[in-house]
């Protein structure tokens, strides 16, 4: 019941209602584990938990949390969150000296597939990144990219001549120019944050947000037709500007932007660096299944979602034997993404590429994130241990958006509206500016 599994996590997790009829069984099993009635829970549970647990361990739960917490006091109303294709149902329980979230989930015949206690994500407070146009204007600024144009904006610094430049490189999806995760905008808020200190930025719409299908005439999607082509177009349409005829550029990459920003830098030797922020280190295809696992930590782990995992991880296994003997071609590519995007990715090593480049790096990672974890921040920093040219720094609070909570990060902060901090809008601008961070 109290384990943890570690998660890395691509896909975008958003808030839905909660299903009437599981809302009532929820509130009806905690009722049930309040009143010590341990059979009644027990009988709700599906197969997978009943083997697991017995009727008298759930008798003594909520005494146990009363002794380790204070008297009972209250709950929250009941909320929903969609993970993946479950839904986790969740109320705060105020106790005298502390509160506990109280998560439950629910198979298609309506047994509880997990009932676990764990600390409340605490509500952080924060300063919004705000536009100051006393410091920034915006202006459009489209990234073309042989046939495709991408909408996008251009942030500019008032007063300041040939300010450095920062192109910002999305995460998988087909992102927005603001990278929009439900409420939340980091790469604006990396926009008007660098602004407000002395650096132009560029963000852009996706290609495979604004051409969808198309983004690869051919149908061969792989790095470089979703990410990589367009980050260097933007580095050439910025260059062709005259206002920026004598400044630096940047690339600042996000999870998979960032994965991908050796690669740009590889191909423009012109940059004059690269941030790379939630860099995943190892392939996709690894980090698959795990996000899987993570996801059955809060629903439960039923026998259809074992069996899914295994499919995924055997798929996975088969993508790394492409263009050899032991590969089977019955088998399905993970996520039904066409082979040409796998095949590239079994190719590209980030890290034996970033071990090539003399340009400055900036590594940072949010301690907190379950989406690109601290394993690989690690492979990171041992990859590149010896390399003068690479900095890093990790952040105790921050999730995969760069964004506060406390406590183990769960899919739900990603619905509440936070901002990216100023001290990492701080260390980001004095590392352009300077090659140096706190």
């Amino acid at each position: 019941m109290n384990k943890r599994i570690t998660i890395c996590l691509f896909a975008v997790l958003s808030l839905v209602g909660v299903h009437a009829q599981d809302n009532v069984l929820a509130e009806e099993i905690f009722e049930f584990v309040k009143t010590a009635q341990g059979d009644s829970v027990y009988a709700r549970m599906n197969a997978e938990i009943q083997k697991q647990i017995s009727a008298q361990d759930f008798s003594g739960i909520f005494r146990q949390m009363e002794r380790q917490c204070g008297k009972y006091q209250s709950h929250s109303d009941w909320q929903a969150d969609s993970i993946g294709k479950n839904l986790i149902y969740y109320t705060d329980v105020k106790f005298a000296n502390y509160e506990l979230r109280l998560l439950t989930s629910f198979d298609n015949k309506g047994k509880a597939t997990t009932l676990n206690f764990i600390p409340k994500p605490a509500d952080i407070e924060v300063s919004p990144v705000e536009f100051d146009d006393s410091k920034m204007t915006e202006e459009d600024f489209v990234v073309t990219s042989g046939e495709f144009k991408l909408p996008g904006t251009l942030t500019l610094p008032k007063q300041v001549e040939n300010p450095p430049v920062v192109i910002l490189v999305h995460g998988s999806g087909p992102n927005d120019r603001d990278e929009t995760i439900v409420v939340n905008k980091p790469f604006r808020d990396l926009a008007w944050g660098l602004s407000t200190q002395g650096i132009a930025v560029v963000r852009y719409d996706k290609r495979t947000l604004v051409y969808k299908a198309k983004s690869a005439p051919d149908g061969k999607i792989n790095y470089d037709n979703e990410t990589v082509d367009d980050a260097l177009a933007a580095v050439q349409n910025i260059r062709a500007d005259k206002r920026f005829e004598k400044s630096e550029v940047y690339i600042i990459g996000h999870s998979l932007g960032a994965m991908l920003a050796p690669r740009i830098a590889e191909r423009d030797t012109t940059l004059s660096g690269i941030v790379m922020i939630a860099a995943p280190a190892r392939p996709f295809e690894d980090m698959l299944p795990e996000q899987m696992e993570y996801l059955a930590s809060f629903s439960g782990v039923t026998e259809k979602t074992k069996q899914e995992i295994e499919q995924v991880k055997r798929q996975a296994a088969n993508v790394k034997k492409l263009g050899t003997d032991e590969y089977d071609a019955s088998i399905p590519f993970p996520l039904n993404i066409p082979q040409s995007y796998w095949e590239l990715s079994n190719t590209y090593n980030q890290v034996d590429v970033a071990k090539k480049l003399t340009l400055p790096v900036l590594i940072l990672q949010g301690e907190r994130d379950y989406q690109v974890t601290m394993q690989d921040f690690g492979l990171w920093r041992m990859g590149l241990l010896r390399h003068r040219n690479v900095l890093f720094k990790s952040y105790p609070k921050l999730n995969h958006l760069m964004m506060e909570g406390s406590g183990k990060s769960v899919p739900i902060e990603y619905t509440k509206k936070n901002t990216i901090p100023a001290y990492v809008l701080n260390d980001i601008a004095g590392w352009v500016m300077s090659k140096k961070i706190e």
